[in-house]
Formats: structure tokens, sequence, C-alpha cells
């Protein structure tokens, strides 16, 4: 098997959208953090050391064979699911935003969940490439994967973090269904899915809450359906090139916390259409290069680990999208390589630097 230098357009597309990102986050927050912390750079600068760690492991990952990960995808599954039940023992996990999901380090923070994300489709890709022939056996082949990834969905709900859950849920069943499993298995799956998100809802009102603001934020606008109709607000001006990067107005203090979840908003606010094709654009080559990657990879372990990282990225950034534009109820997903939030950048650029390491093995890639 041919080893290669690993793809040059999915590095360089990924360095320019996680460089936009940190533009980004200063543009939107800067108000907000000279407000609260009396520092406009505060969160740049937290976000700019966590890139540059980001750009450190991606690069040193994608110079590990990933078929290290083959051998290893049990022993990391297990530390993922022990980081996730040592999070939620107060004392040691602590609470932010309502959620018991993050491990406190100084003013910064780690969020498992992220990394069980990973580490769940790592050990799905291990499982599926050894169990190729007992797939079309839902019994044997399926309830296995499925049993785990309900286990790990039940503890992140536990903190609570019901979009992280979703994002990690709808990986496994991406990579199940081009695994080839049967289709009428989906259908079931799908009936649960609805039956299990009325059980949610119903445990949780905020959750129903959510639900009937998505349908008619305007019900609530100065309460649960705020942040959309704030969202909105800041994406209507923006036209063809927008009020000017650093003009937006509803970073000040209208839509709460904007370099986060919402960045998007304020992206379009400050640089219009243009500013919205170009991070598009960005996604569209990182997810295309993802996916011939992984159809170009030489072993199903490599196929089934490329497929579930490009389509993890993929699912959650037309998640968060989804969301800013007000076509799906607010879910607290981030927008990968952009929003704040060193724990996401962290492990998508991890991510990243599997994939290019898979893409270093093939030797009919498509450039």
């Amino acid at each position: 098997m041919k080893h290669n230098k690993y793809d040059l357009l999915l590095f360089i597309a990924v360095i320019i959208i996680a460089t936009l990102g940190l533009i980004m986050i200063y543009s939107s927050s800067m108000v907000w953090a000279e407000y609260k912390f009396g520092d406009a750079f505060k969160y740049l600068k937290a976000q700019g050391i966590f890139l540059i760690i980001g750009i450190i492991l991606m690069n040193f990952i994608s110079k590990i064979s990933y078929k290290h990960y083959l051998n290893k995808a049990n022993v990391i599954i297990l530390i993922c699911f022990v980081l996730l039940i040592l999070v939620l023992i107060p004392g040691i996990g602590t609470i932010r935003n309502g959620s018991r999901s993050w491990f406190g380090i100084g003013s910064l923070g780690i969020q498992p969940s992220e990394f069980a994300k990973l580490g769940l489709i790592l050990f799905t890709a291990k499982y599926l490439s050894k169990n190729q022939k007992k797939i079309k056996n839902i019994k044997k082949g399926v309830i296995p994967i499925i049993s785990m990834t309900i286990l790990f969905f039940g503890i992140i709900m536990l903190q609570p973090d019901f979009g992280t859950g979703v994002i990690l849920v709808m990986s496994i069943i991406g990579l199940l269904f081009i695994a080839g499993v049967k289709f009428s298995f989906f259908t079931k799956i799908g009936i649960l899915g609805i039956l299990g998100a009325i059980g949610l809802i119903l445990a949780a009102p905020y959750r129903l809450q959510r639900i009937m603001t998505f349908i008619n934020p305007w019900k609530d606008p100065l309460g649960s359906g705020f942040q959309t109709i704030q969202s909105l607000f800041a994406i209507g001006p923006g036209g063809l090139l927008g009020l000017g990067l650093g003009n937006s107005i509803q970073k000040h203090f209208y839509l709460p916390e904007p370099q986060t979840d919402f960045i998007y908003s304020i992206i379009i606010e400050e640089l219009g259409f243009f500013g919205s094709v170009l991070i598009s654009g960005l996604f569209i080559i990182i997810v295309i290069r993802g996916y011939m990657i992984a159809i170009n990879a030489k072993d199903l372990f490599a196929k089934y680990l490329a497929f579930g990282i490009t389509f993890q990225i993929t699912f959650q950034a037309l998640l968060n999208l989804m969301v800013v534009v007000g076509m799906v109820p607010v879910t607290g997903i981030t927008l990968p390589f952009i929003s704040y939030g060193g724990s996401s950048l962290l492990i998508t650029m991890i991510s990243v630097g599997v994939l290019l390491n898979i893409s270093r093995y093939q030797e009919d890639r498509l450039r």
C-alpha cells in the first residue's frame, strides 16, 4: 500500500475555516467580553490557545497510522466511558449552562462527551469491519452496537446534553446505514426514536417549551423565543456584503453569548451573503474531501472511520445552521471549527488529523 502525503486541500480548508472562526469569535464576543471580564480579547485568547494546540495535535495525529486505533479502540471507548461517569460526580464535574458536562481547568473546561463522539466512531468502525458478515443479522450483528450507543446516549442525557447525544446517535446510525444494515431496521429505529423523544419531552418540560418556541417563537419573545428571534434579526440585515466586520448590532447584548451556538448569525450580519457562501464553501470542500478519503480507503476499518468522522462533522454543521435560521428547535450545538468552545475545536481537529492520516494510505486518490 502506497504511503502518500496527506490531503493538502483538506488541510488548507480546515486551517482557513478555523482561522475565520477565530476572527469571528473575537468580532462577536468583544462587547460581551469587555463588559463581563473587562477584556475584549478574553474569548479570542482562550480559543487561540485551543486552536494552536488543535493544529499541533492535528499534525501529530496525521503522522500516526490509523491502524493503531484498530487495536486501541476498546481501550479508547473504555476511557471515554469512565470520563463520562466521572463528570457526573459532584466535585469532579462542573455545571455550566445547566449541564454537568465539564471538567473545569481554571477558567477553561474540557467536555468529555465531545471525545466520546469520536471514541464511539472508532469503536463502531472496528466492530463493523470485524463483523461484516453478521451485519445482515439484526440480533447478532446490530443490537450489540446499538446497545453500546444507547448506553452512551443515556449517560450523556444524565448531564443533560441532548444535542451532543443526538449527534452521537445519528453518527452511528449513519455508519450502520452504509454498512448495509437492512432498511427495515431504520424504520423501526425511527419509530422507537420518535417514542423516545416523546418520553424525553415528557420527562423534561423545558424541551416541550423549546418545541413550542420553535413553532412560534413570538409566543414568548422575551423568554424562550428570544434567541431564535434575535438570530433572525441578525440574519435579516446582512444583505449581500453585510454590515462590515465588527459592525454587528445584535452582539450588543441582544443575542446572548453570540460567540457560541449562534455565531453564524453574526457572520451573516457582518459579512452578509458573501460570508455565508465562504463558510458554506469551505464546509463543502471539507465534506467532499472527507467522503473521497472514505471512498478511496483501502480497508473497511479506514472506510468506516473516515465516513463516520466526515458524517459527524456534516451532521453537526447542518444541525447548527438549521437552528440558527429557525428550521429546528434550539439544541445547544456548536458550529464545527467556528463556534467558541475548546473541547469541540480540539476533538474536531483531532478527527481531521485521523482523516489526514487515512488519506496517506491511498494509491488512487482524486485530487
